[in-house]
């Protein structure tokens, strides 16, 4: 059978749809260009990271309680560090005294500030007489006193019209007459390990003439430095 002819025209080929108007044609395997906001970047190199997103309230927030408690922890090392080393400097090192009462005078005032140092005779030397100490006041540990040492283990003691001699030695003192005693006392021996303690204010103090000797342990320290009035600051 002959085929019959039909009165439509053969359609040509279907073409491809037109490129948008700011689309610029590009060559066969060439990459599509990008869009105009993104920089190209170069062979090799990594596209650029998005921006990351502006941080809500929350998340300023949540931040700020972190930082915060950062802070709190490094404040509380602290305190707690210096709490440690003030233990430690008053156990070892130094303490601040107060005088209270009339019986160093003329040395030590009333109200006077001291700076005692506890080390000098843990670490370095023993208390010697002349040496203005505080002490455990033996009847009550719970009080200290501050006298002056007047004699050490093995000495000899003994007053006489209010002179004090040791070892049958005048001790050499500078108390004005007017704080002098004029009693008579002793002789006694200082036991092993004990002090003989007295007051510059002879006639006002109670010391080792009252309660009797004061043991090496109730040594606290030496009297270093009179730091109040200023006025009257002294290094003994």
């Amino acid at each position: 059978m002959i085929p019959q002819a039909t009165d439509a025209a053969a359609a040509p080929p279907a073409e491809p749809p037109p490129l948008p108007a700011d689309a610029a044609a590009t060559s066969p395997g060439e990459p599509l260009p990008l869009p105009a906001d993104t920089a190209a970047a170069s062979p090799g190199e990594p596209l650029p990271l998005p921006a990351e997103p502006a941080p809500t309230r929350g998340g300023r927030y949540e931040a700020f309680l972190v930082r915060a408690g950062e802070e709190l922890v490094a404040w509380l090392k602290t305190f707690a560090s210096a709490a440690v080393y003030a233990t430690l400097i008053v156990t070892f090192g130094f303490q601040v005294a107060r005088v209270e009462g009339k019986s160093m005078e003329p040395t030590l005032l009333d109200q006077d500030r001291l700076i005692v140092n506890k080390a000098i005779y843990k670490f370095f030397e023993d208390p010697q007489p002349g040496d203005i100490v505080m002490h455990y006041y033996p009847a009550d540990p719970d009080k200290s006193f501050v006298k002056r040492i007047i004699a050490e283990a093995g000495d000899t003691v003994r007053i006489e019209d209010g002179t004090v001699y040791v070892n049958e030695v005048a001790f050499p003192d500078a108390i004005p007459p007017e704080y002098r005693s004029h009693e008579d006392y002793g002789p006694e021996v200082v036991q092993d390990a004990y002090y003989f303690v007295m007051g510059d204010h002879r006639n006002n103090s109670s010391d080792s003439r009252t309660w009797g000797q004061v043991p090496k342990k109730y040594i606290v320290g030496k009297v270093q430095l009179r730091w109040w009035p200023l006025a009257d600051a002294t290094m003994f």
